[in-house]
């Protein structure tokens, strides 16, 4: 058991010194990173291409995707007409720093902004594996249930914002936000919480005005 955990720990080391490269190589470029992290089915790719599509006019925005295999995901986004690569895992269920670290060498990174990284869908892998961004998101669909941050605490511990998505279908499912943000908050005091619906829009002005209000404090 001792010599799985010290191997486990060695993977981590290697993934953080290669994370630290990234974001050294990311603050010299100017370029604000954020990490989009849900289970399947969350609605991360739409919400993606809605923001996108509100933001590409201010600034130009790559997008890394990952997924364990398939190019459906990355397809959708390069229809907004920006930048995308494709990273296929494989199986493994996250993305790690070196598969960004390799995926950057496909993408224009003397021009761009914002870089977008959508993770492979797992409310548990993402979590431990930093990637050098500057902005961990976690979506949470109302369909999945209010339990989630008791099963996955990892994932919310360490996010710093959480999306309540599909919120358009809040009154289909017996979902308490209420206890999930008290939950939520327990675990991490610092997160920020926002009610969003790729379908009716509600709540994506506030998500932009913080995602705006992020980007500039890294570009100035």
């Amino acid at each position: 058991m001792s010599e799985r955990v010290e191997v486990h720990q060695n993977i981590l080391d290697k993934n953080e010194r290669i994370a630290e490269e990234n974001r050294s190589l990311f603050e010299k470029k100017g370029i604000f990173v954020f990490n989009v992290m849900s289970s399947p089915g969350a609605g991360k790719t739409t919400f993606l291409v809605e923001t996108i599509k509100r933001l590409k006019d201010k600034y130009r925005i790559g997008v890394i995707e990952g997924d364990v295999s398939s190019k459906v995901d990355a397809e959708r986004i390069a229809s907004t007409g920006v930048p995308v690569v494709q990273v296929n895992t494989g199986g493994a269920c996250h993305l790690d720093a070196s598969m960004i670290q390799k995926a950057l060498t496909h993408l224009p990174i003397d021009n761009l902004d914002v870089l977008i990284i959508e993770n492979v869908g797992n409310l548990v892998c993402p979590a431990e594996w930093r990637l050098g961004e500057n902005l961990k998101v976690v979506l949470l669909s109302i369909p999945e249930g209010d339990d989630k941050p008791i099963k996955y605490p990892l994932m919310f511990s360490s996010a710093d914002i959480l999306l309540l998505t599909k919120i358009d279908l809040f009154s289909y499912f017996n979902f308490n936000i209420d206890q999930v943000e008290k939950i939520v908050r327990g675990l991490n005091s610092n997160i920020k919480i926002m009610k969003i619906s790729s379908i009716t829009f509600e709540g994506f002005d506030e998500w932009l005005n913080e995602i705006e209000r992020r980007i500039e404090e890294v570009r100035k």
